[in-house]
């Protein structure tokens, strides 16, 4: 079995990686104080414990949503919600030890894996495109768990089209970039181009 090498990227590949990591992770964070704002009002009186069920096992948003924004009628709506799963809405119920230690070791990991693997050069441009997508995306949502307690959501298929779980930028960056993972992983190298044998006597 034969190992293969990889050249490491440029630094003007990590600087690019790096500023596209910064233009998403703004865009998450910027779209998720914006849902703060337009889509939802404080509570008033005593807030109820972040992400812990009451005794009927409902869990109270912090904040109390107000009117829906509709992008696209039928289609597209903003609509406030606090998700304290993962990506759409994934272990919401499970306790909160177990949200915590799940959600930090996949972010840590995910960022410790992929920027070593993009600075060895691994993968072709789809890898690289895919790694700031999903590192913003991890990265976003981990800051809304310590912040908030929850991560914010806010974009929603129109239920009157079909049921989809609420989500936001950094769910659909982290979808994206596993799908240029996927892709990327499928595409087959490009064959190395052959060197000349040293009998090869020269042309005429």
């Amino acid at each position: 079995m034969t190992s293969v090498s990889h050249a490491p990227r440029s630094k003007r590949a990590l600087l690019l990686m790096f500023a596209s990591l910064a233009v998403y992770l703004l865009a998450d964070l910027g779209s998720k104080e914006w849902a703060l704002d337009s889509l939802s009002r404080d509570r008033r009186g005593t807030a109820a414990p972040v992400c812990q069920p009451d005794e009927q096992g409902y869990t109270r948003y912090q904040r109390v949503p107000t009117e829906p924004h509709v992008w696209i009628d039928g289609v597209l709506v903003a609509h406030y919600a606090e998700n304290c799963g993962a990506a759409f809405g994934m272990l919401r119920t499970a306790p909160s030890w177990v949200r915590a230690l799940v959600f930090g070791l996949a972010a840590l990991g995910a960022c410790v894996v992929l920027t070593s693997m993009f600075v060895r050069g691994v993968g072709g441009r789809l890898f690289g495109a895919a790694v700031p997508l999903i590192l913003s995306g991890a990265i976003g949502n981990v800051s809304d768990r310590l912040r908030h307690g929850f991560v914010v959501d806010f974009i929603q298929v129109d239920p009157r089209l079909f049921e989809y779980p609420t989500f936001n930028v950094a769910d659909i960056a982290i979808s994206v970039g596993v799908g240029l993972l996927l892709i990327d992983g499928m595409r087959k190298p490009a064959p190395a181009p052959a060197a000349p044998t040293p009998h090869e006597s020269p042309q005429a």
